[in-house]
């Protein structure tokens, strides 16, 4: 899409606004603050080009709302609310929660394996190190207990006094500590060893022993999960990061794609999306996050899918949709967030994964739809996905009003009901812009009137 030369001038400095326009001075500042105030509310200067306006509003790639920074130094970009961000995660904070901290630790499987890696790796070393010390603590009382720590005791004077150590080779805390390893681990390098003189000790060297098998298998488990988790393979699954509005067989469809990266497959896939947005009841009450369930599905398979290639998500907006009403202006104005999820059984690991993400309203565009991304290849003998292009989209004549006024209007050409009020034919005659070369101009002026 060619970027328009009058917005291209409006991101110009003022003081080269002669050289660009010419005339007068004053005049030329005048249609400058004119084509900036337009620029801003996302107004296209090309009547020709569907849905420009919509582009330079949302700041694609394509559009010059990034470059809004040069003629409003110091500015921030506003950030959307929105339950899910893009990559997955609820944008949730929990407070004032009773109890936390011993609820937590009631499920303490659950808390570790939901801590970062560092948290879970600083853990691990410590569960360890920390057993380690309290044993070789133990094993130091009952050895200096039993006397073995006495100068006539030691190890080098045990020959010539002929005293029986609780445990040999023993001199201090570090031959302590290092015996605590060998026995926690079942090392057995062969030089400290127990002997029958100390009933304690051998109490003390089964118990460690049983307690450094279940340590490390509740440890060992605990990094297992956390790396074969469900949230690990969802990193692997893909939205687009725009959804889009356009026709299909005749009815306006709000689509996503999604995709899978890896080869082994996603079995008994299933997609979900709900709508976000207020909702105020008859008896006053207003709901600021209310759930609506959008049916959806792929081609004529429904919300199941056979998962083996990226593939476009499909919504009828019909009279059973919440975005019935909704025409292109409406979609810009309106502050509503659509989650979508994505569900399956692993194929490798036989788990269950759930990978989310989300569209708020200015991720929504409107008269484009998705390019092909899996062509057959002769040379591979085989389907080929293009990753590079799965965001990819085209602009296509696309009517601006609401699939309700779209419906109004196709029953009028069909001679089902009166011909609507003229506010009306004004409102939605770009639904049918492509019928006759007067309809096409009404097109065109509907794109040029300000949002």
């Amino acid at each position: 899409m060619q970027v328009p030369l009058s917005d291209v001038q409006v991101l110009q400095d003022p003081t080269d606004a002669e050289t660009l326009v010419g005339g007068d001075k004053e005049e030329t500042f005048a249609h400058m603050k004119e084509w900036k105030r337009q620029y801003m509310r996302g107004i296209s200067h090309t009547p020709s080009q569907a849905g420009v306006y919509y582009e330079a509003l949302k700041g694609s790639s394509h559009s010059l709302a990034k470059g809004s920074r040069n003629f409003r130094p110091g500015s921030m970009r506003r950030v959307r609310r929105r339950a899910v961000f893009k990559n997955g995660d609820c944008n949730v904070v929990q407070k004032h929660l009773q109890r936390r901290r011993v609820r937590f630790l009631q499920d303490m499987y659950t808390t570790m394996v939901d801590w970062q890696w560092r948290w879970t790796l600083l853990a691990f070393a410590l569960s360890f190190i920390l057993s380690w010390l309290f044993f070789a603590l133990i094993w130091w009382l009952i050895i200096y207990t039993h006397g073995d720590l006495e100068e006539p005791h030691l190890p080098e004077n045990q020959e010539e006094s002929g005293w029986a150590p609780c445990v040999s080779a023993i001199d201090g805390f570090t031959s302590c500590f290092l015996f605590s390893i060998e026995t926690q681990h079942t090392i057995g390098y062969g030089v400290r060893t127990t002997s029958p003189e100390c009933p304690e000790a051998i109490f003390m060297m089964c118990f460690q022993s049983i307690y450094g098998v279940m340590s490390s298998a509740f440890m060992a488990g605990i990094v297992f999960a956390k790396m074969t988790r469900a949230k690990q393979r969802a990193q692997t699954l893909l939205f687009s990061k725009h959804a889009v509005i356009c026709q299909r067989d005749g009815t306006l469809s709000l689509m996503f794609r999604v995709g899978d990266m890896r080869k082994s497959h996603i079995i008994g896939a299933g997609v979900r999306a709900q709508l976000i947005r207020t909702k105020s009841t008859k008896e006053g009450e207003v709901m600021t996050q209310y759930f609506t369930e959008l049916e959806i599905g792929t081609d004529d398979s429904g919300s199941d899918l056979f998962f083996i290639w990226p593939m476009v998500i499909e919504h009828k907006i019909d009279e059973n949709s919440p975005l019935y009403n909704l025409n292109a202006t409406d979609m810009l104005q309106d502050k509503f967030e659509i989650v979508v999820i994505l569900e399956g059984t692993v194929e490798s690991t036989g788990q269950s994964t759930q990978a989310r993400s989300s569209y708020i309203n200015t991720e929504i565009l409107w008269g484009h739809r998705f390019d092909p991304v899996v062509l057959y290849n002769k040379d591979l003998q085989a389907y080929e996905i293009d990753y590079a292009r799965f965001n990819e989209t085209t602009q296509v004549d696309t009517p601006l009003c609401s699939a309700r006024e779209l419906n109004e209007i196709y029953k009028i050409q069909e001679g089902f009901r009166t011909p609507a009020s003229p506010s009306t034919q004004s409102r939605c005659s770009c639904s049918s812009g492509y019928q006759t070369p007067g309809r096409q101009s009404r097109l065109r002026w509907q794109l040029s009137v300000p949002l």
